[in-house]
């Protein structure tokens, strides 16, 4: 479990590319790096991996054929900077919201609107998701926990901070390019009960 609260944005020192399976190595810092242990979880722009192997500064992740399917790890490239936040512990603050590590689809950025006075992003997503993406919600993005601007058919903004972007990638992201997105589960849960009870209830023409 995560919180949606990006601890460093890492660079993708190597890349190992088999049939089906990429290994990243991610420069990590000391500090994030401290007692961690082979198995452990950590989250790679939104998207929670296995740690393989721990070697100087480095931090090897297999990354499946699955993931490179459905997340936008199948396009990074040494040099790339990626969000990392290690697992939830237990007693510790949450600032963001609940994250699983689990990236439901990708959302590609349609307009970047910058001034001196504010960073915007356009994102175009799947309509699937549409009903799950309110105005105000929270919506994970590149495992960022955001608050989700307007909303229109099969696009929303984020207003985002220069906290935000100090530390993450956000700001590296230009149009056309793609973001992981994971909905918020409590959203998720509420809006699939709601849709299953109307549905029993037209079933039995209440």
């Amino acid at each position: 479990m995560f919180t949606g609260i990006v601890q460093a944005k890492c660079e993708v020192r190597s890349i190992d590319k088999k049939v089906g399976l990429h290994t990243l190595g991610v420069a990590i810092p000391q500090a994030l790096r401290s007692d961690l242990q082979i198995g452990a979880s950590v989250a790679n722009n939104g998207v929670c991996l296995t740690v393989t192997a721990v070697a100087d500064d480095r931090v090897f992740f297999d990354v499946m054929e699955e993931t490179l399917a459905l997340t936008n790890l199948a396009e990074v490239q040494i040099g790339t900077q990626v969000n990392i936040e290690r697992s939830l512990t237990f007693g510790k603050e949450i600032g963001g919201h609940i994250l699983s590590g689990h990236v439901h689809t990708q959302a590609t950025v349609a307009q970047v609107d910058l001034t001196e006075s504010h960073y915007n992003l356009q994102l175009s997503f799947d309509p699937a998701w549409q009903k799950y993406i309110f105005y105000k919600g929270f919506i994970g993005v590149n495992g960022c926990s955001l608050t989700v601007g307007e909303v229109a058919e099969g696009r929303f903004w984020l207003h985002l901070i220069p906290e935000t972007l100090r530390l993450t990638n956000l700001a590296d992201y230009n149009v056309g390019m793609k973001l992981n997105l994971e909905i918020d589960s409590q959203t998720q849960t509420i809006v699939d009960t709601v849709e299953r009870v109307m549905a029993q209830r037209a079933e039995n023409g209440i």
